[in-house]
């Protein structure tokens, strides 16, 4: 950080910020000091305050208590047109880009090139992809917001709010789905903004990350602010024990101590699977693996490769155009969804919210979805049976704040994403299909769900992990598969892969990726 940056004082600075919704109080006093020219991480589990209070800042939500302050002006209850002029722009976790629209529409929206009374959208196309190549954020101007996979979408949300020329960025896990080039690119782009005087503001949940980019952090827990460090004097070890308020065990010292998996028969076979993406063209290009029962192979692969529509297919959510799937030596193919859970096959969806949520409905609901059946007498819902359930899942599985009556839009990302898991996990099955399972979860609860996957494999279960994190893959997979261009160019065993060997793989440099 330069000397002028540092200068220059606080850029942001919220004091006893208080914010209820109903029942539910997500912010009890919280502080938040952030220095310009710095890249400040904001830390803490699930449900622990983060996107509340800056949602507090980007004018989204008015406090209830405390006092806002940007570049020394008081700004409490602003709105989120007026955070916008003055700098303050948010990334969310949840995209918020209109799908009928391209991605150059989308970036512009708001602040559109005219010629005359007409739009000018050759020009809005140059000026995104222009932007685009000097981020690296690549994704095609062209293309409409509701074709996009996962990770453009989160390119272009990233691209919209550069675009509007963010001095105070918030950033709301940016990296959950992109590679680990993006990811340094992205870097990139946030190290030039902080060295030009700008301002970052990184919640996330990945303490790698916060000690690579991050200059100071702020831990939140149950809505308070309880301790604040200078990145290079404090360890990962030292930031979980702050979030989560014991000793945690973190991945790799989880996957160090894990022993190895007893193996089994093939139980979830796939043959020469070729299945088309929605553009039409071919998405997965003759895929062949089997797991074993009691094994874990992980996927790993840049966004966009394939990944989405190769588990979808085995899940039955997508058309497949040929080749075989087979589950303990049944042809699942003809079968839906609902048939091929039935067969024993679990889903945990990459998108909880187009997959694997009904929002409105409450958590106990959510937690039976596609099992209802299961919970009914004579065509009529056993609410005492599921309200059981609700409370077992609930306490087994953490999932805050424990009102099992809540819709499930009134809670964290991370526990929406709780809820799915609970469900896909607590109920019988023989192979899971486990798509991105701690995206936007905390190191607490991913540590939880890291421990009940390698629990599952140990039970005999065959798991198929999809995870844009390297670091996932290789702390619970025996074997690697590397996906590109939906073709899988690389199986290794894990103890005979390394993240630079994966990683030139995942770009197309490795040995057959062409």
């Amino acid at each position: 950080m330069s000397v002028s940056a540092r200068a220059a004082g606080l850029a942001v600075e919220m004091v006893g910020i208080e914010k209820s919704f109903g029942a539910v109080r997500a912010n009890r006093g919280a502080d938040l000091a952030v220095r310009a020219g710095e890249i400040h991480a904001l830390v803490g589990e699930n449900g622990a305050g983060k996107s509340t209070l800056m949602r507090v800042l980007a004018g989204l939500y008015r406090p209830d208590a405390g006092v806002v302050r940007v570049n020394g002006r008081d700004v409490t209850g602003w709105t989120t047109a007026q955070a916008i002029a003055a700098g303050v722009a948010m990334v969310h976790q949840h995209f918020m880009l209109v799908p009928t629209l391209t991605v150059a529409e989308n970036v512009v929206l708001g602040r559109e090139f005219t010629k005359g009374p007409v739009l000018d959208l050759g020009r809005a196309r140059r000026a995104v992809a222009e932007l685009a190549a000097e981020t690296g954020l690549a994704v095609p101007p062209d293309a409409r917001v509701g074709e996009l996979s996962v990770g453009e979408a989160q390119r272009c949300e990233i691209l919209k709010t550069l675009f509007r020329g963010a001095r105070t960025l918030v950033l709301d896990e940016p990296t959950a789905v992109l590679s680990p080039p993006e990811v340094q690119d992205l870097w990139r782009v946030l190290r030039r903004l902080r060295d030009g005087g700008g301002t970052v503001i990184l919640i996330t949940h990945k303490l790698d990350e916060v000690m690579e980019i991050s200059d100071a952090v702020t831990v939140m827990r149950e809505g308070a602010t309880v301790a604040r460090f200078a990145t290079a004097a404090t360890t990962p070890a030292e930031l979980a024990r702050a979030m989560v308020g014991r000793d945690v065990a973190l991945a790799a010292e989880a996957a160090a101590a894990a022993p190895a998996p007893a193996g089994g028969g093939g139980a979830l076979e796939v043959r020469d699977l070729v299945v088309r993406g929605g553009r039409g063209g071919v998405a997965v290009d003759g895929v062949s693996f089997a797991i074993a029962a009691g094994e874990i192979v992980g996927v790993a692969g840049v966004e966009g490769n394939g990944q989405t529509e190769l588990v979808e297919a085995i899940a039955g959510l997508r058309p497949v155009a040929s080749g075989s799937i087979r589950l303990g030596g049944r042809e699942l193919s003809a079968l839906g969804p609902r048939e091929r859970a039935a067969a024993g096959l679990s889903h945990i969806p990459e998108d909880r919210h187009a997959r694997g949520l009904v929002l409105d409905f409450s958590v106990a609901d959510n937690l039976i979805l596609g099992l209802q059946d299961r919970y009914a007498r004579r065509g009529v819902l056993d609410r005492e049976r599921i309200g059981r359930n609700a409370r077992e899942k609930i306490h087994g599985f953490d999932i805050r704040p424990p009102d099992a009556a809540l819709p499930a839009r009134a809670l964290s990302g991370g526990n929406q994403q709780k809820i799915v898991i609970a469900r896909e996990m607590g109920r019988d099955f023989s192979a899971l299909l486990a798509a991105q399972p701690t995206r936007g979860v905390d190191v607490g609860a991913i540590e939880f769900i890291h421990a009940e996957l390698r629990r599952a494999r140990d039970a005999g279960k065959a798991i198929l992990l999809v995870s844009a994190d390297l670091d996932e893959i290789f702390a619970l997979s025996d074997r690697i598969a590397v996906l590109y261009r939906g073709r899988i160019v690389a199986l290794l065993p894990r103890r005979q892969a390394d993240k630079e060997i994966v990683g030139e793989y995942m770009t197309g440099a490795g040995r057959g990726a062409a």
